[in-house]
């Protein structure tokens, strides 16, 4: 619960605005300094926090961000990590899907794909106090049904045999660190 001085001081929010920019790629020029214009925020503050906040990413990674804009022209933005699809693309090893959805696969990852995905994706806010296998696990459907629209496969298709995998995948890592 908040505290009623936390209620009195918290600002008025005047916007949320979402965008996907690359990583060490903010500019003040189309889509951020339009976005950010129209609710006359810093563009050189945003774009300089951004690039510091992202580079440990490689250039041109595409970054999720919510930026959310108050009355009192100031901002907070939260920097997510790339979306699961651009993952499985790069894990696959494909620009895009197949030509020919439903006759063709395009390619296929394995699960230990998945369970690095898992890992990068738990450093995102909403997932951070999950653990690595339960990320993985109720990705898997997401992960499923990503891969069915771009017509890649997911081997192996076992639900308990994935369950096997995961908490080996999860011992070999920890006895690698």
């Amino acid at each position: 619960m908040s505290t009623l001085k936390e209620i009195l001081t918290r600002r008025p929010v005047a916007a949320t605005i979402r965008l996907t920019v690359p990583a060490g790629g903010a500019k003040p020029a189309p889509p951020v300094g339009p976005a950010l214009g129209q609710y006359r925020l810093n563009l050189m503050a945003f774009c300089k926090d951004f690039n510091a906040r992202t580079q440990k990413y490689k250039p041109d990674t595409p970054m999720a961000i919510t930026i959310t804009a108050f009355t009192d022209n100031t901002f907070e933005f939260i920097v997510k990590s790339p979306s699961v699809t651009w993952y499985l693309k790069k894990a696959a090893g494909i620009e895009n899907g197949s030509s020919r959805p439903g006759h063709v696969t395009a390619s296929t990852i394995t699960l230990k794909h998945v369970y690095e995905i898992a890992k990068i994706k738990q450093s995102d806010p909403f997932c951070q106090y999950m653990s690595l296998e339960s990320i993985s696990l109720h990705s898997r459907n997401c992960f499923q049904n990503t891969l069915t629209s771009m017509k890649s496969s997911l081997q192996p298709r076992n639900l308990n045999l994935c369950r096997t995998h995961l908490h080996i995948l999860k011992m070999d890592s920890e006895t690698l660190c």
